[in-house]
């Protein structure tokens, strides 16, 4: 991530992240940025001529609503897998992707962490989103 959009991406998705137990920030052999839980990846971040995108982890059900949304995109060769992208095009709705990152999140970490997160109140909730 070397844009300015890119680097201001990469700082509202490490401010979403860093409320979240045991996550780590990482460079990927391809040149990605990616968010981790117990080595699980749960967001991947890229910029492609200067444009940054962003990728997460979803479940099957959320992915068909999402891509029936405007903003929203099958991830090329990992969507069979649930992977939702912000559509390039798109401004993306920074409250309702702190929930998407957060979901993301538990999807992929232990369910010790998942049910931390939830039973501590730093999960999915309203007041989380505002402080993204």
């Amino acid at each position: 991530m070397q844009s300015k959009q890119g680097l201001d991406m990469l700082e509202r998705v490490r401010r979403i992240v860093e409320t979240l137990p045991e996550t780590e920030e990482l460079i990927d052999g391809f040149g990605h940025t990616v968010m981790k839980v117990k080595g699980k990846t749960f967001v991947m971040m890229g910029e492609n001529d200067g444009t940054p995108g962003l990728s997460f982890k979803s479940d099957k059900e959320t992915q068909f609503l999402l891509l029936h949304q405007s903003g929203y995109v099958k991830t090329p060769y990992i969507g069979h897998h649930g992977w939702v992208s912000i559509d390039k095009g798109s401004n993306p709705n920074w409250d309702e992707l702190t929930g998407h990152i957060k979901e993301a999140y538990l999807l992929a970490a232990p369910k010790r962490l998942a049910q931390q997160v939830l039973k501590g109140g730093k999960g999915i909730g309203i007041d989380d989103t505002e402080q993204a």
